[in-house]
């Protein structure tokens, strides 16, 4: 089972998840979009929150509203973590996680420390966590199908703006021959009435 809610705090809203346990917390690693960003309590047992960015936007781009709800709905789905005052919030672009064998079931590490941002939950916001609640929805998602078909979107979009590029660069060719031709024609103009001009001033009989 997979827990959505919408951050609508701003607008256009955003979109976070979590999974129900560390199983689920597995396949969420597995599949999580490039775009998304994890949450998880430091150094204690937490859920697993993923904010889903717009395509372009980056980490710096979360607004600082958006980014409450995440840390906030973070420390409410920990069991530890929501009894205490001031814990500290881990979060970090999906890319950055690493996966190895040796891993337990929803254990992750971090390919590069210096990724990894940090923020403090000074104490819990019911209000946050109540807004949020109200805007719950759970399902099964199939999230290798859902991911491959992002992936798809994103191929057929990268192929679009190649055509497009292509079809500009064709047209931008065109359009430097037609100037160019114009241009000779126009040079041919002008030595075609130079040559006019000689021709009738040469004569030295006038009538």
């Amino acid at each position: 089972m997979v827990f959505y809610f919408t951050s609508n705090v701003v607008n256009p809203p955003y979109d976070i998840y979590m999974g129900e346990d560390k199983y689920e917390n597995e396949e969420l690693i597995k599949f999580a979009w490039p775009e998304d960003i994890w949450f998880h309590v430091s150094k204690l047992s937490s859920a697993h929150v993923y904010l889903r960015l717009a395509k372009g936007q980056t980490i710096e781009d979360i607004p600082s509203a958006v980014l409450e709800d995440c840390i906030q709905l973070v420390k409410a789905n920990s069991i530890e973590g929501n009894k205490q005052n001031n814990v500290e919030i881990v979060y970090t672009p999906v890319n950055n996680l690493k996966k190895t064998a040796g891993m337990d079931v929803g254990q992750v590490g971090f390919h590069k420390d210096k990724e990894v941002r940090k923020a403090r939950v000074e104490k819990r916001i019911n209000e946050i966590i109540n807004r949020l609640n109200k805007t719950k929805i759970e399902r099964k998602p199939d999230l290798k199908a859902e991911r491959e078909e992002r992936d798809r979107l994103e191929r057929e979009d990268k192929k679009r703006l190649l055509r497009e590029q292509k079809e500009r660069e064709k047209e931008e060719e065109r359009l430097k021959a037609q100037l160019a031709d114009q241009r000779s024609y126009s040079n041919l103009m002008s030595d075609e009435r130079m040559k006019s001009n000689k021709d009738g001033y040469d004569s030295d009989e006038f009538i």
